[in-house]
């Protein structure tokens, strides 16, 4: 079932292969994602990839500077023939949401997505309505460089299970994209592999994923270099901790295994933590980069032997 997700990935959307295996562990372990890259690399091809191949319940969301929470959640308007307030649902009332160019618009908007994220559902009224299962957001944003942006809240980051980058395609996959988009094979003619309840049976199975004690001090060690990097002003919380924890059963599931190694922590750690580190400002001055420091971390981690 997964071999053929993977394959008819690799057909519509035309990048890395790390790319769409680390999509799937977001999606089977209970994760959402974050993509930023510079326009036009296929991040929301990606997203509605994924949702018509495991027949999900697709919304998209277009981030502008003028959204209002209430866009997402959600309002309750007053119904004059009752004279009741009735529950217009919002944007995110879908399984994949695909929230483009989050960084467009302003805080107080991106913070309405964070009920959600954590707890899969919103809060309007007074009310909670819960939202469809599974639900996984899908985040896009430019670089923070870019015009028009807005930093994400280091709160509303923590919230992402992973962060990627997909980058520019090669020359032969740049050509085979072209010779897709000739021969009419996009993303509106994706077909379902699995389903959503199968999605569900996944999640279940990635969650009994065995992770012995010693695997989890080495997670628990790598998280501690973080919280003593003097490059870092903001080292990794508890919520990072568990999130390798999940990505790790999710990579080990995808590689056929029932338990994890802690080579599926090292495949995993620097996508799940270098969006959740905040580095000095001399580290910035410096231009060092979150991803290069992380990898030396890990290496100092010690590797138990499972």
């Amino acid at each position: 079932m997964i071999n053929k997700l993977r394959t008819l990935m690799h057909e519509y959307f035309v990048g890395k292969e790390e790319i769409i295996d680390n999509v799937l562990i977001c999606l089977f372990a209970g994760g959402h994602l974050l993509l930023e890259d510079v326009p036009g690399v296929g991040k929301t091809t990606l997203a509605r990839t994924v949702a018509k191949a495991v027949d999900c319940d697709f919304g998209r969301i277009q981030f502008t500077p003028d959204t209002l929470p209430n866009d997402i959640v959600g309002s309750e308007v007053f119904n004059l023939k009752t004279s009741e307030f009735e529950y217009r649902p919002g944007a995110i009332m879908h399984q994949i949401i695909l929230a483009d160019e989050i960084n467009r618009t302003s805080p107080k908007t991106q913070s309405s997505l964070l009920e959600a994220m954590a707890e899969g559902q919103v809060t309007v009224g007074g009310k909670k309505y819960a939202l469809s299962e599974p639900f996984m957001v899908i985040a896009t944003q430019n670089p923070v460089e870019f015009s028009g942006t807005y930093p994400l809240p280091e709160a509303q980051l923590d919230r992402f299970m992973m962060k990627l980058s997909i980058g520019y395609p090669s020359k032969e996959e740049e050509l085979r994209l072209a010779k897709n988009e000739l021969s009419g094979k996009n993303v509106e003619t994706v077909e379902s592999v699995i389903k959503a309840e199968d999605v569900l049976k996944i999640r279940e199975e990635v969650s009994k994923v065995l992770i012995k004690d010693e695997v989890l001090s080495y997670i628990r060690e790598i998280i501690d270099l973080t919280r003593h990097e003097p490059r870092f002003v903001l080292g990794a919380s508890p919520r990072a901790m568990l999130s390798i924890m999940r990505a790790s059963q999710g990579h080990a599931y995808l590689d056929g295994r029932d338990f994890v190694k802690p080579d599926d922590v090292k495949a995993v750690a620097v996508s799940v933590l270098s969006h959740r580190l905040v580095l000095t400002s001399e580290a910035r001055i410096g231009k060092e980069d979150t991803a290069k420091i992380l990898s030396a971390l890990i290496l100092k981690a010690k590797v138990p032997i499972v």
